[in-house]
């Protein structure tokens, strides 16, 4: 190192960096021109508030100027108006719903929904505010599902077709074809089933359950066939006499199963079980006929699954 640089070097090391300024964009001590650090700058004693509340506006000039210069490019400023109205759609929707009755009275235009009144409007809005307030993602999916919503209300009393409603849509700037229209409404009533098997309470459960049960249980019964029971010497009238018997023996029993008892059970291999265990209370000249073998033909379940919910069912209400 020459001994220029080297007094160079001490003259700046030796320098108290008293006079600092702006030069293109770094602050610089104007007496050294050593670059300093934006730490170095806002701890001098001489730092005016002055300098940095030009600095600042200095920089949002700069930011609106590209601002203004990007939005002159049309790609951009069409990405511009697209954030302006996705926020349009997700602000306030639940209290004004002004951009939805915007496109409502844009389809009424075309002939599209002309029976949707205030009524109707209400309905529509409180469909798409309970889905939207769980499954908000994007513009296109709350726009879509609310094309949705609005098909769903009018398709029953319009003699416009699917394919004319997504061609206005179309019109209307809203992308959207026959798919992804299906694909929405599937969503919708989806989410809306959901919605309501959550409010079902648990009396209501146990009532469907019990129900499926005895369905399937006069069911099997009446798939047992003639040829089966006329070698036990039993006649038609007689077989249908025990399959009324059987089906109140299975009420009463049904009332003394609680929904703890059946709500995880499989329903189908449960009835099987109950057949064999009504069978098993029944007079010895019936219990003959209801062997494993033909529950299993009839119910399609194996030896095995009858063996086990009948020990179930032995355990809940005790030997038959």
């Amino acid at each position: 190192m020459t001994e220029e640089n080297q007094d160079s070097k001490k003259e700046k090391i030796d320098c108290a960096h008293a006079n600092v300024g702006m030069h293109d964009g770094f602050m610089v001590c104007q007496d050294c021109g050593l670059i300093l650090k934006d730490e170095i700058f806002f701890t001098q004693e001489n730092y005016k508030k002055e300098d940095y509340y030009d600095i600042q506006r200095k920089y949002e000039r700069e930011i609106k100027s590209k601002d203004s210069r990007a939005i002159q490019n049309p790609l951009i400023k069409q990405k511009y108006e697209k954030i302006k109205l996705i926020d349009k759609w997700f602000r306030d929707n639940s209290r004004n719903f002004i951009e939805q009755k915007k496109t409502l009275d844009l389809l009424k235009s075309y002939n599209i929904g002309l029976d949707i009144d205030k009524v109707k409007i209400q309905q529509i809005k409180d469909r798409y505010t309970k889905y939207i307030r769980k499954y908000k993602k994007s513009y296109q999916n709350m726009v879509i599902i609310f094309l949705a919503i609005v098909w769903m209300e009018i398709k029953d009393l319009t003699n416009i077709r699917l394919e004319e409603f997504i061609d206005i849509s179309n019109n209307l700037g809203h992308k959207i074809n026959k798919k992804m229209l299906n694909n929405a409404m599937l969503k919708l009533l989806k989410s809306e089933n959901k919605r309501k098997s959550n409010l079902i309470n648990t009396e209501d459960l146990e009532k469907q359950i019990k129900n499926k049960i005895k369905i399937l249980f006069q069911k099997n019964l009446n798939d047992i066939s003639l040829e089966d029971i006329i070698k036990f010497d039993i006649n038609k009238e007689e077989f249908n006499r025990l399959k009324i018997e059987m089906q109140l023996i299975l009420a009463q029993i049904l009332k003394k199963i609680d929904y703890e008892q059946i709500k995880n059970l499989n329903y189908k291999a449960f009835t099987a079980g109950l057949i064999y265990f009504i069978s098993q209370t029944l007079n010895p000249k019936y219990k003959r006929i209801f062997i494993q073998s033909l529950i299993e033909k009839i119910t399609k379940f194996s030896s095995t699954t009858i063996r086990k919910k009948y020990h179930i069912l032995m355990s809940i209400l005790g030997d038959p």
